[in-house]
């Protein structure tokens, strides 16, 4: 094996999906680092993978990446997996990518199924242009709702009802896509606008959610007023924030449609 840090894809569900390259590369390098090395002995032993492995996760990737490094940079080979799908994608892994890149050794990628880019094909919306935001972040929603393009997020079983109430109420306009089980037996791809979600059973297993693209159709002034009426509670400089995320107006113009309001 050339010495130098490999990316590698493992399957997200599917072991069929284990592309016969992969399972090469890891039989032959000098180590592996796995998010877990208890998930990875299953899909080792399953695959007659025997190699050393070593922890490497998002609690002590700052700490073993030098130690990673300086093996390779000796003229070792290692790989680097997630527990599924590739590595820094919402997984561990890119920080040792990048001291990688800044030690000067050579990476290499063994492409991989991936959820981001399977959900976002599995939904039908529009794949010129797209936004991963990692897992769904309630505090950020607002923000994300400026991006006009399609969106997509992770997400648990246990929160997903309650997301889907709060794109309801900040994304109402957008369809969603929530994509879960991919690959797997269960498999399956659920469409709707938010509100006609929020009383389906809650999905269960692994979950990402797609948001299509907001309407190009501006919103009308009577549209935009309603949603003044469910925001006007609020403080004003909340209330326009919350307004120009749920309209795409501009702050200062959702801040002068609430004073007109009051």
């Amino acid at each position: 094996m050339q010495s130098g840090l490999y990316i590698v894809g493992t399957p997200i569900g599917n072991l069929a999906d284990f592309s016969p390259r992969a399972v090469e590369i890891l039989q032959n390098v000098d180590l592996i680092a796995a998010e877990d090395t208890r998930v990875f002995s299953k899909l080792a032993h399953h695959f007659n993978i025997k190699t050393k492995t070593v922890s490497c996760h998002e609690h002590n990737e700052r700490e073993v990446v030098d130690s990673l490094v300086e093996k390779i940079q000796s003229g070792l080979s290692i790989a680097t997996v997630s527990d599924a799908g590739m590595p820094g994608i919402s997984d561990p892994g890119f920080r040792l990518v990048r001291a990688a890149r800044e030690a000067g050794v050579d990476v290499f990628v063994v492409p991989g199924p991936t959820a981001v880019i399977s959900a976002l094909v599995l939904s039908g919306f529009p794949t010129d242009r797209f936004t991963f935001c990692g897992f769904f972040d309630e505090k950020k929603v607002r923000e994300d709702n400026r991006i006009r393009h399609t969106l997509i997020y992770y997400e648990s079983p246990n929160r997903i009802m309650d997301t889907i109430k709060t794109l309801a109420t900040v994304m109402p306009e957008r369809k969603v896509a929530i994509v879960r089980e991919i690959t797997k037996i269960h498999e399956e791809t659920i469409i709707g606008y938010p509100a006609d979600l929020v009383n389906i059973d809650a999905p269960r297993g692994e979950i990402v959610i797609v948001v299509a693209p907001a309407p190009d159709k501006k919103m009308s002034d009577d549209e935009i007023s309603e949603i003044v009426n469910d925001i006007v509670a609020n403080s004003t400089k909340s209330a326009a924030a919350e307004l120009a995320a749920r309209t795409g107006i501009s702050k200062k113009e959702a801040y002068k449609k609430l004073v007109e309001k009051s």
